[in-house]
């Protein structure tokens, strides 16, 4: 099917539409963006230079994608912002470009970024992520695939939240989150493994337990965090959910969220 631009929008000369893109009215398209096949823009959509959008996404009233980060340091680089598959992003969502330091803020495919949430500068989001309504995240924030991130959680700066974890609303994180878990509070506290979210995806019972006793062995033993690395590489079966949390916790630079953290 034809691309239809409503005539209340408008698309700068520079810009790339795939077949079957629905601009609704009002929106503004900046020189240089790039719009894949079949996505859908409501009414007010921004889409700033250099932000590449990949197919069959749907993108709701007044998200402003692409713009200027909100970093003293930035001078005006040529940096971007790349949204892959099948993602929904809901009304007045805004997603910054990178910075000078990466170049990139990055989107995968099949996310659902809910209404008012905030993607700062150099954010990298994995592939079927949840972030639900007005979730703030700092500079360099990165979420891996299938995490979930409950309403109005404030993000800081260069924390990680691991893989099929899942963190509840109104909480503020200030150190990585261990993949497969879940974080309650407040304060923000590891709560268990999320045993529910493993289920729903088809986790087998022997992963399942396996991951509540490397839970147990992290959160609730004598062992601090590295003690704790080693028990898992010395005395687990290497699995790769095993694989994925050593590996995690190995690259942490502000430290794992454990039991008896306090709000910073």
């Amino acid at each position: 099917m034809p691309t239809i631009i409503h005539p209340a929008s408008i698309v700068e000369p520079g810009v790339e539409l795939g077949e079957n893109v629905n601009v609704g009215p009002f929106c503004v398209l900046k020189s240089g963006a790039k719009i894949g096949d079949n996505c859908l823009l409501y009414p007010g959509v921004v889409i700033e230079s250099n932000t590449i959008i990949g197919k069959n996404n749907k993108i709701f009233h007044s998200a402003v994608i692409g713009g200027f980060p909100q970093d003293l340091k930035y001078k005006g680089e040529q940096t971007f912002v790349e949204i892959g598959d099948n993602n929904i992003i809901r009304e007045f969502v805004t997603i910054n470009r990178g910075t000078q330091a990466t170049g990139l803020t990055k989107i995968g495919d099949g996310c659902l970024i809910m209404a008012y949430a905030h993607i700062a500068h150099d954010c990298r989001i994995g592939n079927n992520v949840i972030i639900a309504n007005a979730v703030n995240m700092g500079g360099h924030v990165e979420i891996e695939d299938f995490a979930v991130v409950g309403g109005v959680v404030a993000i800081h700066q260069f924390v990680r939240v691991g893989r099929f974890s899942i963190i509840g609303g109104g909480l503020r994180i200030t150190k990585d989150i261990c993949p497969y878990i879940m974080v309650a509070g407040p304060p923000a506290q590891p709560a268990g493994i999320n045993y529910v979210g493993l289920k729903r995806h088809n986790f087998p019972l022997e992963t399942r337990t396996l991951l509540k006793r490397a839970y147990k062995v992290i959160f609730r033993s004598k062992f601090n965090t590295s003690e704790a690395v080693r028990e898992l590489e010395t005395n687990f079966p290497q699995t790769p959910e095993i694989k994925a949390i050593i590996d995690f916790i190995s690259l942490s630079k502000r430290g794992l969220l454990k039991l008896g953290a306090k709000d910073d």
